[in-house]
């Protein structure tokens, strides 16, 4: 269980953030001193905070400073009245996370505490190679495989970590960019620094730029207080930029100067800052192609591109699949409260034969959907997925294109199946849900919205095909 920390001395306020985010799945602890504050977080180990700026006996700030000596990487929401957010915008120059005003606008604090949890997550749970698994905390995500060109990562991997460059990740979607990324900070020297990961995709131009660099008050409509950007956040720490390829080109600009004197100016701004952050970006396009349209700055790719990992598709290591299946057993037989002790010869046939399109986020997905469809303690071909079962319309490539579809009905045709109009929907349903869910990192209600449905019926879907949001964005254990 997740916890998390508000520190306010007003017993209002305090009860309805507690009423509002408290769940079984989060636990609210309080404190109405600063005091009371920095006990919790030394005793508790909370996962992250809400700091009220004004305390009966010590200044937020101060507060927020003391708590970044017990734990550095803890994000730390800050909270003021509409009167004094320049307070506000200074701890989030010292690094705190987020600043919201007051009175709250609980929508918006849900949304920020949601990610301010994801941070914590990926700050304190290593990602490990599979050689490292046996010494690593239990919680550790493993990025799994034995096979020679697993083993080559691994050491790339131990090769770069400890050089403090910028490093670029290349591979299909699903391959599991993020996990190295994690690894690549996990034995850095930058380790016990701040680690935040943004979806360069995720994100219209402005937005991105703005959360990126940050912008002055007025810089543009809404603009209506200055606001601190991750670079100038994080100083110290490191910071994964995903899907880089779909940066625009004004961004581009400003990202390799950043790369090149780790300077930048905010939005709307002229004040030259420094900062200290590594840079480790990702992206599953083919960034010299773009770079030959125009659409990337050759500067900026070479700049990226000293040193690069290049994560190979499932189907380029399928003698991986069988510890991988052990690994996912493992993993839901502990999250679903299961017992699977092992998986039958035809089971493996067809995840040695299926072609992955979705990579390892696929396979995940697949093992947890036959988990949940198991009852007793060996996995059998009836629990797979039925798109595990059938020929794969495309052997490389995306997936979802209209040929896949047409493919796959076909095969469901010969095969004499008579609910096709089901088993084709589920299978793009999990397809359009995943992509959608890895988009915007989990996040249910943008995921709803931009599918064009309600939260319900997202989660009575997640439900249907055996997910998690958390899973089907490619969440914590994703490789």
């Amino acid at each position: 269980m997740a916890k998390l920390l508000v520190v306010d001395d007003e017993p209002n306020i305090v009860f309805s953030i507690s009423e509002c985010l408290g769940s079984p799945a989060l636990k609210v602890l309080t404190a109405a001193t600063g005091k009371g504050a920095l006990d919790k977080v030394r005793d508790e180990r909370p996962d992250a905070v809400i700091l009220d700026v004004c305390l009966p006996d010590i200044s937020g700030l101060e507060t927020y400073d003391r708590i970044r000596a017990l734990d550095p990487r803890l994000p730390v929401i800050i909270m003021t009245a509409f009167a004094q957010p320049e307070t506000a915008i200074e701890a989030m120059q010292r690094g705190a996370y987020e600043y919201l005003l007051k009175p709250v606008d609980f929508a918006r604090l849900r949304e920020v505490v949601e990610k301010a949890l994801v941070v914590s997550r990926l700050n304190r749970v290593p990602a490990v190679v599979d050689d490292a698994a046996a010494t690593s905390p239990p919680a550790a995500d493993r990025i799994v495989g034995h096979s020679a060109v697993m083993q080559d990562i691994y050491k790339t991997i131990g090769r770069v970590a400890a050089q403090d460059a910028t490093v670029l990740i290349l591979g299909e979607s699903g391959t599991g960019k993020e996990l190295v990324a994690r690894a690549l900070y996990h034995y850095s020297k930058r380790n016990e620094r701040p680690f935040l990961a943004i979806n360069c995709a995720a994100l219209p131009e402005a937005l991105l730029e703005s959360e990126l660099f940050g912008h002055e008050r007025g810089a543009f409509t809404g603009a209506d207080q200055r606001r601190i950007g991750k670079f100038e956040q994080v100083n110290g720490g490191t910071i994964f930029l995903d899907e880089i390829g779909d940066m625009t080109p004004a961004t581009q600009a400003k990202a390799l100067r950043l790369l090149q004197q780790q300077q930048f100016e905010r939005v709307g701004g002229n004040v030259t800052i420094s900062t200290d952050v590594r840079i480790i970006a990702a992206t599953n396009q083919d960034l010299p192609a773009l770079v030959d349209q125009g659409k990337f700055r050759a500067d900026l790719y070479y700049r990226l591109s000293g040193f690069s990992v290049q994560l190979p598709p499932l189907r380029d290591r399928r003698e991986d699949i069988p510890v991988l299946t052990d690994h996912f057993i493992e993993l839901y037989n502990r999250e679903l409260g299961k017992a699977i002790r092992t998986v039958t010869p035809q089971v493996q046939q067809a995840l040695q034969r299926h072609a992955w399109p979705g990579n390892i986020r696929e396979f995940q997905s697949a093992i947890q959907y036959a988990l949940v469809h198991t009852s007793g303690e060996v996995l059998t071909l009836e629990s797979l997925p039925r798109s595990c079962l059938l020929e794969p319309a495309v052997q490389t490539g995306p997936v979802g294109s209209v040929e896949d579809v047409a493919r796959l009905v076909g095969q469901l045709l010969a095969a004499g199946e008579s609910d096709i109009y089901h088993q084709v929907s589920e299978v793009v349903d999990r397809v359009v849900i995943e992509e959608v869910l890895r988009h915007v990192h989990g996040h249910q209600q943008q995921a709803a919205e931009l599918l064009g449905i309600s939260r319900m019926t997202l989660r009575s879907k997640l439900r249907a095909l055996g997910l998690t949001a958390e899973r089907a964005a490619g969440g914590s254990a994703s490789n």
